[in-house]
């Protein structure tokens, strides 16, 4: 019987029972098996069956995961007692070998406590999750049983003086202990739930979140388990290889994560710190933070203590298997019963005797790494959530007060735009990466202290060398890590002004091509590049030396502390020593390189808390209590017969109607003199822009009610400060503002409208848009009204332009959206104010961007018709006197102060002087409007701009829809998002095109040292162990200067490799840009009609950018960590062939999680990325919109979006950070297997005498470093992913073809002086834009003479600028030929071709630089021919007045001078280049009648020898040319002297004339 439960041993009968029948140890432990042998009887019907029934189910929705009370202690309990039965199964065996023959019941109890304790927790979870209470019972019975049988056997114990000296009495005793806990918790589930023995069980709801299906995040919700694998998680990450994950699938923030939740958090700590005594005392921002989110970080920081303490378990546990794997094979012939002790005939032993097993401290190793993991995972969590709710709180404080930012401060500078932006995109960044480290803060110098004393421990004085060499060089570090965000900053600074210089270029592209310039501006941009790279220079180096300290630092403490050993000590340390040594430098230098950061981080993080609390401290808008109806006396006595019923309230009627209704009788007979009928009055006030000198003085004025009040005035007279004085923006010296009260009706009516009532529709001067749909920025937030909407449309005859925009009235405008122009702007804010279902508008001068139609057309219908048809109350602002005679009440402005209030007729009465004033300028306005109607109005203008934008594409081209929409998608949409297997490849054609981009041999270099340089790293490891396991003294004088030499080594490579890796980066990065540039500048016009700005430049920009600084780092720390990892797995096969076997099915398992993780990662970046966005949109917005926001009283809905953005915003990045943990749980769960494996092969190899001990170490500690690196591995490869997607668009554009620059005749067969004469044949041309589409010219045929005037006529789209366009074979011309003197344009080269012809463009394009330089980049010119251009333009005078003369600025786009100025100066441009052809594009479209009658003087004088191509907008331009061209679809309609067409009546030139007349 060689497995009887008892023993067989000789000489004893393990059954007797003589003594009594609990005296026999055997029958004791027969007895422990009951409870768990019941346990599992009757949990495992009911667990099945349960299942049964569970499978037809859908899976339970998670509202049901409600916890019992005391639901984490329990799992806590449990997860003790599970580790304390494998001690004791441990013990057991270890016993039981000591025996003669086997006794079961030493660890047999142990495996089946085991066993029903991991049943027990199962069967809790099913019992939790179907909310079946009565179930629990079971548990209860069991705990009893349990601590019953446990207690005898310690009572047992007890009599037999067993004690604590032997570890079975410890084990007994702490499971009694366990038992008794669990039991405790189970009693309070009975007596908080009353299941049980009480008449009345309590129901229970579940918490509020898990009501609303919304609510993804589960994190708050599972079981202790789930919350530390991140269990839930599962469904999410796996289903991202299916379907994108969306923001519908990440759903909703719990309550407790939700900004608002946080912010009323934080702004309680925040405003609790306001004492009575001190009110003014600014609170500290710390302090606040420390009180609303102290908690967590405490949490945080005590699991982040536990995983450090557990952390240096790795290195004592090898220390130990090394040790002991020597004397085990020693140990194993002693006689088996001498050591211990026996009672029971069965043998105990002591509590060390344990910890010299090499198997058992195997185990005990893995579960310190798992512990350590879950632990190390559980802080970084917690941190990164508290981070978030800490930056939703900041979020929240921050906006709420930039709603109360008193205006002042807006404009006078205090606060500008960008601040704020910094505050709410850097800052609040800051801190919560701040929190994010801020453990490791006080964690690293305890996890210091602690590595040096049991180094102290392991080495002796020696290993404090080691030590003091990191310590001395974490400084270095530090100063490395600050250098680097200096050159960022400065390389920041170029790529901004580089980008400023590419979007010039695209944007006058046409011209450059043109004129022939764009080698000279790419030059531009190629320089402003090279001082950029010269600081990625820097940056790159800086970089490598980081990325060297941390890599050589634990070579050199290794080299430092062994070679001091020697000298001190005289021989090598023993090989148990020197890998736990090794072991913990690898964790010692962790730390010492992050303090670095974290330092950086929290100094920065101070600074961000001193902007943030100035920002809080600064000065807010005064209390308009007046607005919310505590008005003063006077006014109510008015109202007091309004009294009227509720009852007779209609409630169908918006309440403007029925107040007019009750109103009417009495309004009749009133004047505006007494008060009932004044809106707004002002008293006295005095009110100024915060500098204590009044703005506006001695202001008394009545705004009376239902009337149209005009404010006039000369410019910066005060009217629109006198408008936000009223709504109380400006601060009030002295004087008061009284607002009416509306009538209390609608005090009883709790109608939808009341929360109007004084709000004011307020439309500024510069007009504010949203980021939304043109729909939405006129309804503003109110509920959509179709019949008012169209009316409103109407009056600001906006239909037209929405009919040009893609979407309609859905299209987005705004900042992100299509850029509309000024006039168009201004009438969608008009719009606004109209459609609001206010009681007062204030219009500021809403005529200012619009032309005369337009005006006249919004002054009728807008404010005369529907504005005052619904009696409301109007004030106007307005520089068109001609309006005066529609006010009832005008107020007359002058220097800050009211010079005159009153109708027209009083003042036409009262004050002579100021009518007449009034009628001079109101002549000279009605001879602008003459000349204005005479030429096309400004709106047809910007109408057309619109037109273009968009259908430069359709128009002009023709071209097939669907072709395009193809092209959009395949340039968008990298990642074919198929709905069946989205499996993410890892793109190696763009990564080999990255790396060839950055040079073989390059890339040759920083192969070849990767590998050298962890082959080095390996071979000093590997001549480690063989030292110190050969114990002879000689030999350490022939080991020693190896091991030096190859350390010395391995510190030069890791410098190379560094340097290289670097390196390549950033010839990469030059190279690919300045292909990207070429290839761009030198594609055809065509390319940019289709490829919309914003794609080019997020080429140039946000891709550029990543290629420069984030590709080159992610790649290293991948190489880095993927050899680190190979050579791991490698050094600890060769050792342990017998880990092979293990490796296989970890690899599996670890590809399947890098594979899931990829797509998922992916997706969640992307999420995170996209909601990020509209959030800072969303606080820009909000600064530039303050007065129009705080008018309308529109505070809390923008609130609400504030919050809804952040609360996206967080729940994605909460996601990703989830999912990072979610991907590091598993790869450390990997990794510890992995050290298991090793660890568990060298002992079974080692025991059959395979290797020495050295190399068992070697093997472990490898096996430990892998664990740290291997969700490095993944997580690179998954950013690797993401940044090259940034190369592959690149490369997209890189695929573009380039026009034909060389032409078929050498540039030397060129006459100078060509053309000479201007001669020019067109014969039988076609022309397209692309060989895919229809041509725009069909075989037209014209003969120009030398010198002759020309106009060419026609509707949009009939050909004609195709036809200027021919001239510079700027298009694809595919049939026939232009010949200019004698050569055929096509064989030219473009170079010379195009530089040889002038042209005017339609829009003037103007770039930044001087005056010199938009006249003449190629400094070819004397400064005489410059002004002699200039005075040909009429521009001399202007220039000369200019400070600098030619050398003056323009600024970006040429904004310093006026459309007219800027077409004079292209006017300019083409005199300084004496072409004898002049080609003019529509040319004077954009001047007024004055300037372009001068114009046209100036090119019959100055171009009187010249040909001129006039292509005309305005027929009349062309009645004095010599030849008009009349075209109509590509085609050539009519052609000959202009009288004599006009003489064909029903001709189409005579036709425009009329029409033109």
């Amino acid at each position: 019987m060689a497995l009887s439960f008892c023993g067989n041993d000789v000489g004893i009968n393990a059954y007797s029972v003589t003594e009594g029948v609990l005296n026999n140890g055997c029958f004791v432990d027969a007895l422990n098996l009951v409870p768990h042998v019941f346990l599992l009887f009757i949990t495992f019907p009911i667990l099945f069956i349960g299942w049964g029934s569970q499978s037809s189910k859908v899976q339970i929705h998670h509202n049901t995961w409600l916890h019992f009370p005391g639901h984490n202690l329990r799992w806590i309990l449990t997860f003790s007692l599970l580790f304390v039965h494998v001690c004791e199964f441990a013990e057991g065996i270890v016993s039981n070998k000591m025996m003669e023959t086997n006794h079961l019941h030493l660890f047999m109890p142990a495996f089946m406590g085991f066993i029903a304790a991991t049943t027990s927790v199962v069967y809790y979870h099913n019992v939790e999750t179907s909310s079946f209470p009565k179930l629990l019972l079971v548990l209860f019975i069991y705990w009893v049983l349990a601590f019953i049988t446990k207690s005898i056997k310690l009572w047992k114990f007890v009599e037999y003086r067993v004690g604590p000296q032997h570890l079975r009495f410890c084990i007994t005793a702490l499971l009694v202990i366990l038992y008794g806990l669990l039991m405790a918790v189970e009693i309070n589930v009975i007596r908080v739930r009353k299941y049980v023995f009480f008449a009345n069980p309590q129901k229970v709801k579940p918490p509020e979140d898990l009501q609303d299906l919304g609510v993804r995040f589960l994190q708050p919700f599972v079981n202790l388990l789930s919350k530390a694998t991140y269990w839930w998680m599962n469904p999410l990450i796996m289903g991202a290889h299916k379907r994108t994950i969306e923001l519908k699938k990440i759903g909703k923030l719990p309550i407790a994560m939700r900004a608002l939740t946080n912010y009323l958090r934080l702004k309680d700590a925040y405003e609790d710190q306001r004492t009575a005594e001190d009110p003014d005392r600014a609170p500290s921002i710390w302090r606040s933070m420390y009180r609303a989110f102290g908690r967590p970080i405490l949490l945080s920081s005590t699991f982040r203590y536990l995983a450090d303490l557990l952390g240096f378990a790795g290195p004592l546990c090898i220390s130990g298997i090394v040790k002991y794997l020597k004397t085990d094979d020693g140990v194993v012939t002693q006689d088996k019963t001498k050591v211990g002790e026996t009672y029971f005939g069965v043998y105990f032993m002591s509590s060390t005797e344990l910890l010299q097993n090499t198997s058992v401290l195997a185990v005990l190793l893995f579960l310190a790494l798992v512990l350590q993991r879950t632990f190390l995972q559980a802080s970084y969590y917690v941190t990164i959530e508290t981070g978030i709710n800490l930056r939703g709180a900041l979020l929240a404080m921050i906006y709420n007060k930039i709603l109360r930012l008193s205006t002042s401060n807006m404009s006078m500078g205090e606060m500008t735009l960008g601040q704020i932006n910094n505050l709410v995109a850097i800052e609040t960044n800051q801190l919560m990466w701040f929190l994010f480290l801020c453990p490791n803060l006080w964690a690293m110098p305890v996890q210091i202290v602690m590595g040096v004393i049991l180094l102290y421990y392991l080495l002796g004085w020696s290993a404090l060398v080691g030590a003091s060499v990191i310590v001395l060089l974490a400084p270095v570090q530090y100063l490395i890590a600050t250098k680097l965000a200096d050159t960022q900053k400065s390389s920041l600074e170029h790529s901004t002004d580089r980008l400023k210089k590419t979007t010039e270029i695209l944007k006058g592209i046409k011209l450059l091509k043109l004129y022939a310039w764009e080698n000279i501006f790419c030059d531009s941009v190629e320089e402003t590049r090279g001082k950029e790279l010269t600081s990625l220079k820097t940056f790159a180096f800086y970089t490598s030396m980081s990325i060297f300290m941390n890599a050589a630092i634990p070579i050199a403490a290794v080299l430092a502390t062994f070679v001091m050993h020697h000298f001190l000590n005289k021989t090598g340390p023993s090989s148990s020593e020197a890998f736990a040594a090794l072991a913990l430098f690898h964790i010692l230098v962790t730390p010492l390189f992050l303090l670095s950061t974290v330092v950086r981080f929290a100094v920065k993080a101070l600074v961000s808390v001193q902007k943030l609390g100035e920002f809080l401290q600064s000065d807010e808008i005064g209390d308009d209590s007046w607005r919310n109806g505590d008005m003063s006396v006077a006014f109510e006595a008015g109202k007091k017969h309004l009294g009227v019923q509720p009852k007779a309230i209609n409630r169908k009627q918006p309440i403007r109607y029925q107040m007019d209704n009750y109103e009417q009788p009495t309004r009749r007979q009133m004047r505006p003199t007494e008060t009932e009928d004044v809106a707004v009055k002002v008293a006295n006030g005095f009110f100024t822009w915060g500098n204590n000198l009044s703005t506006l003085s001695d202001i008394n004025i009545r705004i009376p009610t239902g009337q149209l009040t005009m404010i006039v005035g000369q410019v910066g007279c005060g009217k629109s400060s006198l408008l936000l004085a009223m709504l109380g923006e400006m601060q009030t010296i002295e004087g008061r503002v009284y607002w009416s009260n509306w009538s209390e009706t609608e005090e009883s009516d709790e109608d939808v409208r009341s929360k109007n009532r004084y709000s004011v529709a307020y439309a500024t001067q510069k007009s504010w848009l949203l980021n939304a749909t043109v729909e939405e920025n006129i309804t503003f937030g109110s509920s959509f009204n179709k019949q008012r909407y169209k009316a409103v449309i109407d009056a600001c005859s906006l239909q037209p332009d929405i009919d040009l925009l893609p979407f309609g009235d859905q299209t987005e405008i705004g900042e992100r959206g299509i850029n509309l122009s000024g006039g168009q702007r201004q009438r969608i804010c008009v719009a606004r104010a109209l459609y609001q279902n206010t009681n007062i508008v204030f219009l500021d001068d809403p005529f200012s961007a619009l032309d005369i139609h337009l005006s006249d057309h919004l002054m009728q219908e807008g404010i005369l018709k529907f504005l005052q048809d619904d009696k409301r109350t109007v004030v106007l602002v307005t520089h068109k006197l001609q309006y005066l005679i529609h006010a009832d009440w005008i107020i007359a402005m002058k220097d800050g102060s009211v010079l005159r209030e009153g109708t027209l007729k009083d003042i036409q009465i009262h004050d002579v002087e100021l009518y007449d004033h009034w009628k001079t300028l109101m002549n000279r306005q009605d001879q602008e409007l003459e000349k204005d109607i005479q030429q096309d109005s400004q709106t047809t203008l910007e109408r057309k701009t619109l037109r273009r934008t968009f259908y430069s594409r359709e128009a002009k081209n023709q071209i097939d829809d669907e072709d395009e929409e193809e092209e959009e998608e395949e340039e968008d949409d990298d990642n074919m998002s198929t709905t069946t297997n989205r499996g993410s490849k890892i793109p190696w054609r763009v990564c080999w095109c990255y790396l060839s981009s950055g040079g073989f041999f390059m890339v040759f270099l920083m192969v070849s040292s990767k590998l050298l340089k962890h082959s080095v790293i390996v071979a000093i490891d590997y001549w480690l162990a063989i030292w110190t396991s050969s114990k002879t003294n000689q030999s350490d004088s022939y080991y020693l200067p190896v091991f030096i030499i190859l350390c010395a080594a391995g510190i030069t490579l890791c410098l190379i490799t560094s340097l290289t890796v670097e390196f390549l980066g950033l010839s990469a990065a030059t190279n690919l840009h300045h292909n990207l540039l070429n290839k761009i500048i030198h594609a055809p016009i065509r390319f940019f009609d289709i490829t919309p700005l914003g794609q080019i430049l997020n080429r140039f920009s946000a891709d550029t950018n990543i290629i420069d600084q984030h590709i080159p780092p992610t790649l290293e720390s991948l190489t880095r960590s993927t050899l680190l990892c190979l050579s791991a797995i490698g050094v600890i096969s060769s050792i342990t062939p017998a880990f092979l076997i293990a490796l296989f099915p970890l690899a599996v398992a670890f590809y399947f999680i890098q594979k899931y993780f990829r797509v998922a990662s992916k997706d969640l970046q992307d999420l995170d990325d996209s909601t990020q966005l509209p959030l800072l949109c969303h606080f820009s917005e909000t600064a530039e919109g303050l007065t129009t926001i705080r008018a309308f009283r529109h505070e809390a809905r923008f609130k609400q979006r504030m919050l809804e953005l952040t609360d996206t915003n967080n729940t994605a990045y909460l996601f990703l950070s989830a999912a990072n943990r979610w991907l590091e749980v598993r790869t450390d769960y990997l990794g510890a297997v992995i050290v298991l494996a090793a660890a568990g092969a060298s002992i079974w190899s080692s025991h059959n005498g395979l290797h020495s001990g050295g190399l068992v170490g070697l093997g472990l500690t490898y096996a430990l470093t892998v664990t740290n690196y291997l969700n490095w591995v993944v997580r690179n490869l998954a950013d690797l992913e993401v940044q090259m997607a940034a190369v592959k668009k690149v490369n997209s554009f890189l695929g573009t073809e380039s026009e034909n620059y060389e032409g078929s005749i050498d540039t030397s067969q060129v006459p100078e002086n060509w053309p000479q004469d201007g001669e020019i044949k067109i014969q039988d041309l076609c022309v397209r834009y692309d060989p895919m589409l229809k041509p725009v010219l069909k075989h037209v045929n014209a003969y120009i003479e030398p010198g002759q005037k020309v106009g060419i006529c026609g509707r949009t789209g009939s050909g004609k600028s195709s036809l200027s366009l021919a001239f510079f074979n700027m298009v694809d011309i595919f049939e026939g030929k232009i010949i200019i003197d004698g050569i055929d344009i096509c064989k030219l080269p473009l170079q010379t071709l195009r530089s040889r012809l002038s042209i005017i463009l339609q829009d003037p394009v103007l770039f930044s630089g001087s005056i010199r330089f938009n006249l003449d980049p190629e400094r070819t010119c004397t400064d005489d021919r410059l002004w002699e251009a200039l005075e040909i333009a009429q521009l001399k005078n202007m220039v000369k007045a200019l400070p600098g003369g030619l050398d003056a600025v323009v600024t970006e786009g040429g904004e310093n001078f006026s459309v007219g100025q800027r077409q004079l100066f292209c006017l300019a441009r083409a005199f300084v280049r004496k072409s004898s052809i002049l080609i003019m594009d529509e040319a004077t479209a954009s001047i007024d009648m004055a300037t372009e009658n001068i114009l046209q003087k100036v090119v019959m004088t100055a171009f009187a020898d010249r040909t001129v191509v006039t292509i005309a907008h305005r027929v009349h331009t062309i009645l004095t040319a010599d030849l008009v061209i009349v075209m109509k679809r590509g085609n050539i309609l009519e052609y000959d002297k202009p009288e004599t067409l006009l003489e064909q009546e029903d001709g189409m030139f005579a036709s425009f004339v009329k029409a033109d007349m």
